[in-house]
């Protein structure tokens, strides 16, 4: 299908933005829309647009259903989660970037209050009242058409990384001397990086969340091992023997 003509050029457009084509080869195909990943990507951890009943365990929902439901501490009453609604923008695009402003909206979550009492004779709780309510818990910035944010009155986009798998590595490296130094890594699921390495003088160290690096034994002692016989205890194997008199 050809593209329509405008001053005598073809014209593409991508989104609402009209842009006139100067080249003088013709393209071959067209430009696919380079940031329907990331927009489609919020889109769907958002569920704005889908009904309650129909939201899939991801994204916004996945995070209430992994923080709900809250008990006290002596379990007789409990705070459910019933569903989350997003309202519309306070203000415009323009007018958040002239003012300042976040371009974001409103999130309210509807929660559930179950109240229970336990019972003398029995000894099992038993339900005394349940009540429901809209609780505003603040906003959520969102994506505009251009796949940015718009944040205190900038414009700010999101840079994809790759993220390190969890689990633990092992790996080695050489010194200037040639010296070989082993080293450990553990990453987490959720938490900071600990790190293991040798120097050249055979100590160990460990770093936490890439910081400044500390002698083993010092983990060691935090976690309850605070001996040097303890510590040994479980590095090395103890071979007792048995003097006897000639």
């Amino acid at each position: 299908m050809p593209h329509p003509v405008k001053y005598g050029k073809p014209v593409k457009y991508y989104g609402k933005r009209e842009r006139l084509t100067y080249g003088k080869i013709p393209e071959i195909m067209d430009l696919p829309d380079l940031i329907e990943v990331q927009k489609s990507s919020y889109e769907e951890f958002l569920q704005r647009n889908t009904p309650l009943e129909d939201r899939k365990d991801k994204g916004l929902q996945a995070v209430f259903d992994e923080i709900f439901p809250i008990p006290d501490f002596s379990e007789t009453s409990e705070l459910q989660f019933v569903s989350y609604s997003l309202g519309t923008p306070k203000y415009d695009i323009n007018e958040c970037q002239a003012r300042g402003f976040s371009y974001a909206l409103p999130v309210k979550v509807c929660v559930r209050l179950v109240l229970r009492e336990k019972d003398e004779d029995t000894g099992e709780n038993q339900l005394i009242d349940i009540k429901e309510n809209e609780v505003y818990m603040g906003e959520i910035p969102l994506m505009t058409e251009n796949g940015t944010f718009i944040i205190n009155g900038s414009e700010r986009v999101i840079v994809s990384q790759l993220q390190r798998s969890p689990g633990a590595t092992f790996g080695e490296d050489t010194h200037t001397s040639g010296q070989t130094l082993n080293t450990a890594r553990i990453i987490p699921y959720r938490g900071a990086w600990i790190e293991f390495e040798y120097d050249i003088k055979d100590l160990v160290y460990v770093r936490l969340d890439r910081r400044k690096k500390m002698f083993v034994t010092v983990l060691l002692r935090a976690l309850g091992w605070e001996t040097d016989e303890t510590i040994l205890s479980c590095m090395l194997k103890q071979n007792r023997l048995r003097l006897t008199t000639p």
